[in-house]
This record gives structure tokens, C-alpha cells and sequence, in this order.
């Protein structure tokens, strides 16, 4: 059957959408300080403006990707986008902290889009521009930040957080009209069915784990209330891992992390994102908190630019991971990612009393996280087999959002714990805090990351997986 050409405007679209999925993801980030000051809360409860999002996101990304995985996924695309937009209405209007949270809820649903725009770009496109556009679409979600938080910044500066949020709804608004246009229909005419029960049980272990910290934050690791929320979650969540290794049809294919270049990739997916986001909600709060303590009394739009240093070097950083993955393989660019991410921890507890510091923090953090998430792809795709690679990559996906959500909520608990009754802000023993979780968790991804085998003792892959790994890698 003879398939039309893709349009010339299927590559800018798709990176419009990944694009969007990243600035929608890190839209509440800078407006957390500005949101518990409009709305009279404290600032763990508006960390929720973030938080859910995330949370949100993690559950989305295997159900959006399931129910994409087939023939419908261009209506899956647009109704998504749709979710997105009302979203972001919802979050706009002056209705309260429960429906601004709701919103943000709504927008997370997004960040399933992104293995769909690359599942789009692998079928439509050939060659070298499907991997270039698949190595693009891969670091939207780090290079994206550094322009979701000036722009959300500035917005906000000139007519208010909700005003921001009027701004995301308009893009997402603007991407739904785009794929309308211009995303061509599936050539697939399978799908496999969607396992309600195992997105139910992995949403509620998580909201449970998030809970715990929210609720320590208020009332201390001796109360009782957190730690029955923990085994709670941790009870669901060993019932949703049992559910998915023997469903037939599993939400999010577990049997595919084992091995241990998989085991590894997976777990560092996990590790990258919790350590990324303990300084993505921590800056914005140390930037704009009042002067006379360890704050910098910046507006949100220089709290914004403290962050386009995070995006700019998480590009170059996608650049140096493939010049050092072509010379020595991709399993060493993980540990020294780690361990460079590891000296902004160190960087930000010696020195963020002003701002060129923080700026030189998240740049070295960039660099870090950037190199990381460029070679995740080659890493698991080197371990599975090709006719896996979509499902492989859902749960790498899945494991990010997971760090990322627990990162948001437990750099909010940390700073609500270092924050004395009464003041307005953070003490600096909560920054010294984040600094050192930070650390430790770097370091434990480097340690995690340096018992990979060597590319070519992975044996779990076939020829033609160990050939897409290395496309990958070199696809940017």
C-alpha cells in the first residue's frame, strides 16, 4: 500500500509537542514561592503545583503509551492535548488552591506524549532524520526547563501566577491545533488492551509515598501517620509489581529491567530524576526568598534565568556524552555523568549566597543530568530485544517521572522542616540539606551505574538492538 509522504512540518511539530511536555512539566516550579504567598498556604502545599504534576505524569506515561500503541494514536495525541488545555484553564482561573492543583494534575496527563512523538517519528520518519529527531525529542524534557522557567517567570512578573498559567494553556492550545494538522494516522492495526487495575494500583502507591512526606512535614517522622502511609504504599506497590510480572498484558513490563545493563539504566533513571529535581524546586526558593538570611531576593523572572544555565549545558551535555560514548562505549558516560552532577551538590552547599554561584551550580548540574538522559536510550536499547524497545523505554520514562515527583516532594518537606514557626522562608541548614541528599544520591548513581558490563558483554541484546544503541547514541 502506498503511504504519503510526512510533511515538512512533522519534525518542528513533534518537538513543538516535546517541547510543550517540558515547559508544561516545570511550569509550576518558579511559581511555587509567588502561589503560597497569593494563596495564603505554606509552601509544601503549593510544592503540590509541582508535585502532582509529576505524580500525574508517571502514571500517564505507560497508560497514554498503551493506548497510543496502536491505530488510534493520533486521536490519543489530541485528546491528551485537549486534557492539557483545559488544564491549564482550570489552573488559570481564580478558583482556589484545590482546583489550581487539579489543573496541574490534568496538564501531568502531557508527559505520556513524549514515546508517542517518537514512536511517530520512528514510523514516519527514515534514516538519519527519524534518529535525529528521536535524539531531540530524548532531552526536550531536560533542555525544556531552562525555557519553561524564565518564560513562566516573566509572564507571571508582569500579570500574576495566573496569568502564567493562562500563557501554558494558550501554548498547549497552539500544539493541539498544530498535530491537528499535521500528525499522519498510524500504520499500526494492533493494540493490546489496558490494564486498568495495575495504572489504579501504581497511582496509588506513589500518591501514598508523597503523602508521607506532606504529612511528616506537618507532623514529624515520630508521628504515626507517615509511616503507615509508607507501608501502605510500599504494600500497594509490591501488589502492582506482582500484578504487572503476571498479567499478560501488563501496564508497564517489569520483565524487561531484568539484566543488569537494564537493571542499572533503570534504577539510574530513577536516581537522576529524584537528585535533578532536589535542585529544580530548591533554586527557585532560595532565589526568591527575602534577603537576611540565606535567601537572594530575586524576582520570579531572575529565578527563572537561574535555570537557562541547567538547559543550555544539558544540550552540550548531549554533545559530549556521544563524543565520549563513540570512544570509550555508553556504559561510562552514565558514572561520569553522575559524579559531575554529584560536584553541583557540592558546589551548592559551599556557595549560593549569590546568584552567579546558582548559575554556576545548575550549569555543572546540567551538564550532569543532560549526559545522563542522552545515553539512557542507547543503554536500553542495548539490552532489549528491538521488538521491545517501545515498552522498554515507557518504564525508563516512568522511572523518571517517579524520581522527579519524589525529588519535588521530599526537597518540600526538607525545606519546610528547616523553616523556623513564623519566618517567611528557609533556614540554611534546609539548602545544606538538599546538598547533601543530593550528593549522596549522585554518588550512589555512580556506584549503581559502574557495575554496567561492558557494552559487549551485554548479551541480553540481539544484533540489531546493539546497532540502534549506538544510532541512538550518536543520533544527536
Amino acid at each position: 500500500m502506498h503511504t504519503a509522504p510526512p510533511s515538512r512540518a512533522l519534525v518542528p511539530v513533534l518537538l513543538f509537542v516535546g517541547t510543550v511536555v517540558a515547559v508544561i512539566s516545570s511550569l509550576g516550579a518558579p511559581l511555587v514561592p509567588a502561589i503560597a504567598t497569593e494563596m495564603a498556604t505554606t509552601l509544601p502545599s503549593a510544592q503540590w503545583a509541582l508535585t502532582v504534576t509529576l505524580l500525574v505524569g508517571a502514571v500517564a506515561t505507560p497508560v497514554v503509551g498503551r493506548l497510543g500503541d496502536g491505530p488510534h494514536r493520533r486521536a490519543v495525541v489530541l485528546v491528551v492535548l485537549a486534557a492539557v488545555t483545559l488544564g491549564g484553564l482550570l489552573a488559570a482561573l481564580p478558583l482556589g488552591l484545590g482546583w489550581l492543583v487539579a489543573g496541574r494534575g490534568l496538564q501531568g496527563v502531557g508527559l505520556g506524549l513524549t514515546p508517542l512523538a517518537i514512536a511517530t517519528a520512528r514510523e514516519a520518519l527514515a534514516g538519519q532524520r527519524s534518529r535525529s529527531t528521536i535524539a531531540a525529542l530524548s532531552i526536550t524534557v531536560v533542555a525544556g526547563v531552562g525555557l519553561g522557567y524564565p518564560l513562566a517567570g516573566l509572564v507571571a512578573e508582569l500579570g500574576g501566577v495566573h496569568a502564567a498559567f493562562w500563557a501554558g494553556a494558550a501554548v498547549s492550545a497552539a500544539a493541539l491545533v498544530a498535530s491537528a494538522a499535521v500528525l499522519p494516522a498510524s500504520h499500526s492495526t494492533s493494540s493490546r488492551p489496558l490494564d486498568v487495575l495495575g495504572a489504579v494500583l501504581l497511582g496509588a502507591g506513589l500518591a501514598g509515598a508523597l503523602l508521607a512526606l506532606g504529612e511528616a512535614e506537618g507532623g514529624g517522622w515520630t508521628s504515626p501517620v507517615p509511616w503507615v502511609l509508607i507501608a501502605g504504599s510500599a504494600l500497594v506497590l509490591a501488589c502492582w509489581v506482582l500484578r504487572e510480572l503476571r498479567t499478560p498484558s501488563p501496564l508497564v513490563d517489569l520483565r524487561l529491567a531484568r539484566g543488569r545493563t537494564a537493571a542499572t539504566a533503570h534504577s539510574a533513571a530513577l536516581l537522576v530524576g529524584l537528585s535533578n529535581y532536589l535542585l529544580l524546586a530548591a533554586v527557585p526558593v532560595l532565589a526568591q526568598a527575602p534577603r537576611g538570611g540565606p535567601g537572594l531576593g530575586a524576582s520570579i523572572v531572575v529565578a527563572g534565568l537561574a535555570l537557562l544555565p541547567f538547559s543550555a549545558a544539558s544540550v552540550l551535555a548531549g554533545r559530549l556524552a556521544r563524543l565520549l560514548a563513540d570512544r570509550a562505549g555508553p556504559h561510562l558516560v552514565l558514572p561520569v555523568a553522575a559524579l559531575v552532577q554529584s560536584g553541583a551538590f557540592v558546589l551548592f552547599g559551599l556557595a549560593h549566597t549569590q546568584l552567579w554561584q546558582v548559575f554556576l551550580v545548575m550549569a555543572v548540574a546540567g551538564l550532569g543530568v543532560g549526559a545522563a538522559f542522552a545515553v539512557f536510550p542507547a543503554l536500553v536499547i542495548s539490552a532489549v530485544p528491538s521488538s521491545e524497545t517501545g515498552s522498554a523505554m515507557s518504564l525508563n520514562q516512568v522511572l523518571r517521572y517517579v524520581g522527579f515527583a519524589l525529588g519535588s516532594a521530599l526537597t518540600a518537606t526538607v525545606l519546610a522542616a528547616a523553616t523556623p514557626e513564623g519566618a517567611a522562608a528557609p533556614g540554611g541548614e534546609g539548602y545544606g540539606t538538599v546538598a547533601v541528599l543530593g550528593f549522596a544520591v549522585c554518588v550512589l548513581t555512580a556506584v549503581v551505574a559502574w557495575l554496567l558490563p561492558p557494552r559487549a558483554a551485554a548479551g541480553a541484546a540481539d544484533p540489531p538492538a546493539r546497532t540502534a544503541a549506538v544510532q541512538a547514541t550518536r543520533g544527536r
